[in-house]
């Protein structure tokens, strides 16, 4: 199943990109999954055995980054 990603992490600064959003960036980047990276989120499309498990690495990055929130949204492209 194809799914769709959308992710914040908290908190925000200004200025430069705190460090958990870079991180979990690099893990998106690593996947080779299709993303979408801005000020606000992050969105990243790909099959759900792939996404799925991507996810459960980008809670664990922004949480030892230093992150105190991550919202999530998941929907399938089906």
């Amino acid at each position: 199943m194809r799914v769709r990603a959308e992710f914040t992490s908290e908190p925000f600064t200004i200025g430069a990109t705190p460090a958990h959003a870079t991180a979990a960036l690099g893990i998106v980047e690593q996947s080779g999954l299709r993303h979408e990276f801005g000020p606000f989120g992050t969105s990243v499309w790909g099959d759900s055995t792939e996404l799925i498990p991507l996810l459960s690495a980008v809670v664990e990055t922004v949480l030892a980054q230093g992150g105190t929130r991550l919202t999530l949204l998941v929907e399938s492209d089906e």
